[in-house]
């Protein structure tokens, strides 16, 4: 009995030896370890639209400078064609009124001046000595991609604005392994219902930081990220904004150099854009 206690003693203790040989403690790093360590903050679907009315209310109108970085992508070669930065000025003014003027970085001369309301855009582009109008939702014509970058494209990325309760139906997703809110916006088309747009909050801050918008078919508009949020008194505004436009194969990154919020100087006649007489007109429908 005692060589039998003995042998099973010793066999334990060769297992577990053995068993040691093929089993090690590895420590979570970042992100999964800050994850466990940080709990999100807890949210609901009300709470964060209330969040996306906090930083939108408050903006009736904004003069931006800005420098805009564009890409454009070509799927047939899986290649990017990144342009230099352009500097610009972005004029808003409620409820969807835009004007973005590009200027070349070392002249300072026009590269493009071009506005927007709820229907109609305007571009001029001196050098072409080209005015193009057209309906805000016409098809993009040009095989020149950044000539098919519509004013009110970027004014769709530029403000987060919230559901309207008249005709926007929201669902609110937790996503608990990205650690963040997804607030999912349904319009009803006639006999369908429609994801029209997706709002992303970060789990531990509830801060915006990204903005998908689809069409009708539920392919992607825009995809717009959100980061270094800064305080313009009052007015919360990301100091960075990617946009990406996949059907129209070009993206945008806004880098924001100084902005004015709700300024008087932003008036109705800020928006008006008349032909140049030398210029040629190109109608867009």
């Amino acid at each position: 009995m005692v060589r039998k206690a003995v042998s099973t003693v010793l066999l334990s203790l060769t297992l577990a030896s053995a068993t040691a040989c093929f089993v090690r403690t590895r420590h979570l790093t970042s992100p999964a370890a800050s994850r466990l360590k940080r709990p999100p903050l807890n949210a609901t679907k009300e709470q964060l639209i209330e969040r996306v009315h906090q930083v939108s209310d408050p903006i009736r109108s904004f003069i931006m400078r800005a420098d805009l970085s564009p890409s454009v992508l070509d799927p047939s070669k899986a290649s990017v064609k990144d342009y230099a930065a352009v500097g610009a000025y972005v004029l808003f003014r409620r409820p969807a009124n835009i004007r973005i003027l590009g200027q070349e970085p070392m002249l300072g001369s026009t590269l493009f001046d071009m506005v927007s309301d709820d229907k109609e855009f305007r571009v001029s582009i001196p050098r072409k000595k080209l005015f193009i109008v057209g309906s805000n939702d016409a098809p993009a014509t040009s095989q020149n991609k950044l000539e098919n970058l519509r004013p009110d494209a970027l004014l769709t990325s530029l403000v987060v604005f919230p559901p309207d309760p008249t005709t926007d139906f929201t669902i609110l997703e937790n996503d608990s392994e990205r650690v963040l809110y997804i607030l999912l916006v349904i319009r009803r088309y006639q006999d369908q219902f429609v994801l029209t747009r997706d709002i992303y909050f970060e789990g531990h801050t509830l801060q915006v930081i990204r903005q998908k918008t689809f069409d009708r078919s539920g392919a992607i508009t825009s995809d717009t990220r959100y980061s270094a949020w800064k305080n313009h008194g009052s007015v919360s505004f990301p100091s960075e904004i990617a946009i990406q436009r996949p059907n129209d194969n070009y993206e945008v990154q806004v880098s924001v150099v100084s902005i004015r919020m709700n300024s008087s100087d932003v008036t109705e006649s800020k928006f008006v854009l008349q032909q140049p007489p030398e210029a040629q007109l190109q109608l867009v429908k």
